[in-house]
């Protein structure tokens, strides 16, 4: 029954051990369910790690984030139910995860797609099945939101907030080793915020400033120029072939990113994907370009101002005060684009 984490790489199976070194048992059924295995095809990058604007070419699935996710509210809470829900939190994520949020015309929340998430464990024997024989309610375990170790209101850190800086900062930026992520997390504890409620915190103001100051540039990757361009890009090209019938919003939720990229292919987008996929450097200007395709919008902006033996961190550190609001004030008003035009 542990197929997906016999499957593992040794790299990923590491980084587990640092969250949870008793992985547990139990949570094996749950992975190896058909809803949960489908999102080990889809890459947490959002399609960018097809583009050689990006310099990695880590696969780090949704299905490993979601499981990550799971581990560290179970270190943390040892609670079934608010570690299932982590586990669930993505399984209505589709290919390409956030643009279809850009698809949809939520570039900024990049939440449109959450609402299936009852629904699609709902249709889901396997796991029906396994809730009921452990005597826990679908509404118990459909919404991550209400548990504040699994998830809060930006900039607190949670599990979700957690688990995506320390993946994205040690396999697909390559910006910190195995050793940083120990000292990050063993620094780590349930503490109580300005509203008395629990959250993650940091123990050591140093190791909580390291953090915060690779949170802030990672926070800056998920939406600087590149990353936009590439995310509308790949939501207008979904939205082509939805028009022509080339590929259903069904599909988006059932098929692999490799499947949609071989329609893509095979399509008339087929030029302007591969271009975007050797393109080395994005073009920016102040003034509307002319004649090619371009993205001209904001983003999400995740940043993080954690606890740190229960105040926030910008308030107790210049430098990590410093660092936010870089972050938060970088600026995304640039034109963005590549010499290529979209097919119409």
């Amino acid at each position: 029954m542990n197929t997906y984490y016999n499957n593992l790489n040794k790299e990923i199976k590491q980084y587990f051990k640092v969250l949870e070194p008793d992985f547990p048992e139990w949570l094996h059924e749950y992975i190896n369910t058909k809803e949960l295995l489908k999102q080990k095809y889809s890459s947490v990058t959002c399609g960018t790690i097809y583009s050689s604007l990006f310099e990695s070419d880590f696969f780090y699935s949704s299905l490993d984030h979601s499981v990550a996710v799971a581990l560290i509210i179970w270190h943390f809470t040892h609670n079934k139910k608010q570690t299932l829900a982590g586990l669930f939190h993505d399984i209505a994520t589709p290919v390409f995860k956030h643009c279809v949020d850009f698809l949809n015309g939520d570039y900024m929340k990049q939440e449109s797609t959450e609402d299936l998430t009852t629904e699609i464990i709902k249709k889901s024997p396997e796991i029906m099945n396994l809730l009921k024989r452990d005597n826990i309610d679908i509404y118990e375990v459909n919404d991550y939101h209400v548990y504040p170790v699994a998830d809060n209101d930006t900039p607190q850190l949670s599990a979700d907030r957690l688990e995506y800086s320390m993946s994205n900062a040690l396999f697909i930026y390559r910006l910190k080793n195995i050793e940083d992520i120990k000292e990050f997390y063993n620094d780590i504890e349930i503490q109580h915020n300005e509203k008395n409620e629990i959250e993650l915190g940091f123990k050591t103001k140093e190791i909580a400033e390291k953090f915060v100051d690779i949170t802030s540039k990672l926070s800056i990757i998920y939406r600087e120029d590149r990353t936009r361009y590439s995310m509308q890009l790949i939501a207008d090209i979904l939205r082509g072939l939805s028009n022509e019938n080339k590929i259903t919003k069904k599909d988006l939720y059932e098929l692999k990113e490799s499947d949609v990229i071989k329609i893509i292919e095979k399509s008339k987008y087929k030029e302007i994907f591969e271009k975007w996929r050797k393109a080395k450097k994005v073009k920016i200007s102040k003034e509307e370009p002319k004649g090619v395709y371009y993205v001209h919008h904001g983003a999400k902006i995740r940043y993080i101002n954690p606890l740190c033996n229960e105040r926030r961190i910008n308030e107790i550190s210049q430098k990590a005060k410093e660092n936010i609001e870089k972050n938060l004030n970088y600026n995304m008003d640039n034109y963005v684009y590549l010499n290529l035009e979209l097919p119409k």
